[in-house]
C-alpha cells in the first residue's frame, strides 16, 4: 500500500507562505528568464491561464485580470521541499522522494486509519511549514498517483466528476468495488501516471477512454499491441504491484548547469563568466552528492527559435587529470572547452556545464602529481567556500573568473520579480511584526 504526498501548486504555494497576500489572487511562477507560466495558482487556472503559456501572451489577454508573476525562486523552493519530505517521511516507515513537490511513502502495515493518518499529516504540513497538500494512497503507485487527482481535483475544482468527500485525501482502496470502478470511469485515460498525450491519443482512437478501460484490458494484449510499459500500467491498475519502491535514489550519471542568458552574448569575456559560474555551481552539486567528475562538458549555441540569424551549436568535452569536484579545475576544464567551441560571429543563447563520468567519492583513486596543487588542499578550500557561502548567501565568495558585475552581466537570467530567499539567506530573514 503506497500513499503520494503532492504540494498543490507548489511553488505558489511556497510564496503564500512568506507573502499572505497572495491568498486569493491570480499568481503566475515563471520559467528561467521571465519566460512562461511554470505553476499556478487555483485562481490562475480559473482564468484559462495553461501550463506553459508565454507570460507576454498571458498579460496581453489578461490585462484587467490582476495576474500577478512571480520569477521562479528555486533556492526558496528547494529548501521548503526538504522540509515538506522530512515531515511526509513521518507518515510511513520508507519514502521515495520523485520530484521537487511529491513523494511516496509505503503505509503497509502502518495501525488505524490511513485516512485519519493522511488527514493528520496534512494539518501538521499546514501547521509547520504553511504548504497544502493532496494525498492518495492506493495498492499500487500507479493506484496511489491516480488516488491523489482524485483528491486534488475533488477539493479545488467545482463541478468535478468526484464528491468532495473524496477532496484532500483519498484512499481508492477503501472503497466497494463498484464505487471504485466508477472512479476509474469517470477518469479519462490521459490521467493514468506514465499515459502521455500522444499515447493517450491512441489509446481512445482505440477505444479506451478511461481509467476503467484500461484496467480491464488484457495485460498480455497491452503488451502485444502497444508495449512492455503499459502491460505494466495495466497490470497496476489491477492491483498488481510492478513499480517497487526506490528508498535509495539512484546515483546521477551527470551533474549539470546549464542557463540562457538574459540578453545575447556575442563575445568571449562574458560567456568566460557565465561558463565559469556554471562550472562552479556543477561543481556544487557534485560535492553535495559525495560524488567526483572525470570528464567536463562545455556547450554553447544560439537561439534555434530566431531562424533569420546565423545558427550555431557545439559543444567540447575535457578530462581532467584525476576525477574531482574541486570548483579551480572543473573550471578550468570548462573554460578550456569553451575556447575550443567559440566562435566570432554569433548571438549566443544558451551555454551550459555538464559534468560526467561520475564515481563516488569514496572510490577515486590517488595518483602521484608533482605539478599539481595536493587533492586534500584544494578539497578543504573548496569545503571552505562552501561554507561560507552556506552562511552569508551562494555567491559570496566565487572565482574571479565569474567576474564581479553581479545581476548587471549581460548574460544573467531576467528576474524581474524575484522574491528573497527568506530561509537560506540571512539578509532575507523575513519580520514578524505582532
Amino acid at each position: 500500500m503506497y500513499a503520494l504526498v503532492d504540494g498543490n501548486n507548489f511553488y505558489v504555494s511556497c510564496e503564500r507562505v512568506f507573502r499572505p497576500s497572495l491568498r486569493g489572487r491570480p499568481v503566475v511562477v515563471l520559467s528561467n528568464n521571465d519566460g512562461c507560466a511554470i505553476a499556478r495558482s487555483n485562481e490562475a487556472k480559473a482564468l484559462g491561464i495553461a501550463m506553459a503559456e508565454p507570460w507576454h501572451l498571458i498579460r496581453a489577454r489578461l490585462p484587467d485580470a490582476g495576474v500577478l508573476a512571480l520569477s521562479a525562486n528555486f533556492t526558496l523552493y528547494g529548501d521548503m521541499s526538504d522540509r515538506m519530505m522530512a515531515i511526509a517521511a513521518r507518515y510511513g516507515p520508507a519514502q521515495e522522494v520523485y520530484s521537487i513537490d511529491e513523494c511516496f511513502v509505503d503505509v503497509r502495515g502502518i495501525p488505524g486509519d490511513l485516512v485519519a493518518a493522511g488527514h493528520r499529516l496534512r494539518e501538521r504540513m499546514e501547521r509547520w511549514i504553511g504548504i497544502p497538500c493532496g494525498i492518495g494512497i492506493g495498492g499500487t503507485k500507479t493506484l496511489a498517483k491516480l488516488a491523489n487527482h482524485v483528491a486534488k481535483e475533488a477539493d479545488r475544482r467545482p463541478g468535478a466528476p468526484y464528491p468532495a468527500s473524496f477532496g484532500r485525501v483519498f484512499h481508492l482502496e477503501a472503497l466497494p468495488p463498484s464505487d471504485r470502478d466508477a472512479v476509474l470511469a469517470a477518469t479519462p485515460v490521459g490521467e493514468v501516471w506514465g499515459i502521455g498525450r500522444r499515447l493517450s491519443a491512441h489509446l481512445e482512437a482505440d477505444g479506451v477512454r478511461t481509467v476503467l478501460d484500461l484496467a480491464r484490458m488484457d495485460a498480455a494484449v497491452a503488451r502485444r499491441r502497444w508495449s512492455v510499459v503499459v502491460e505494466r500500467t495495466v497490470r497496476e491498475l489491477q492491483g498488481v504491484p510492478c513499480i517497487a519502491l526506490d528508498d535509495v535514489p539512484s546515483a546521477r550519471k551527470e551533474v549539470s548547469c546549464t542557463r540562457a542568458f538574459g540578453d545575447p552574448v556575442s563575445t568571449l569575456p562574458p560567456l568566460v563568466e557565465a561558463v565559469s559560474e556554471y562550472a562552479s555551481r556543477a561543481a556544487f552539486k557534485l560535492r553535495e552528492d559525495g560524488s567526483h567528475a572525470a570528464q567536463v562538458l562545455t556547450f554553447v549555441h544560439t537561439n534555434p527559435f530566431r531562424k533569420w540569424e546565423r545558427q550555431y551549436s557545439r559543444s567540447a568535452t575535457v578530462p581532467l587529470r584525476r576525477p574531482t569536484a574541486d570548483t579551480a579545475p572543473i573550471v578550468q576544464a570548462a573554460l578550456r572547452g569553451l575556447r575550443q567551441v567559440f566562435r566570432e560571429g554569433f548571438k549566443f543563447h544558451k551555454a551550459g556545464v555538464i559534468l560526467l563520468d561520475l564515481q563516488p567519492a569514496t572510490r577515486v583513486q590517488g595518483e602521484l602529481a608533482l605539478d599539481e596543487e595536493p587533492a586534500p588542499k584544494q578539497g578543504r578550500l573548496a569545503a571552505a567556500m562552501d561554507r561560507i557561502n552556506d552562511r552569508y548567501g551562494r555567491g559570496t565568495l566565487h572565482t574571479a573568473s565569474a567576474g564581479t558585475g553581479g545581476d548587471a552581466r549581460a548574460w544573467t537570467m531576467k528576474q524581474e520579480w524575484l522574491t528573497p530567499q527568506y530561509t537560506t539567506n540571512w539578509a532575507h530573514l523575513p519580520t514578524a511584526r505582532a
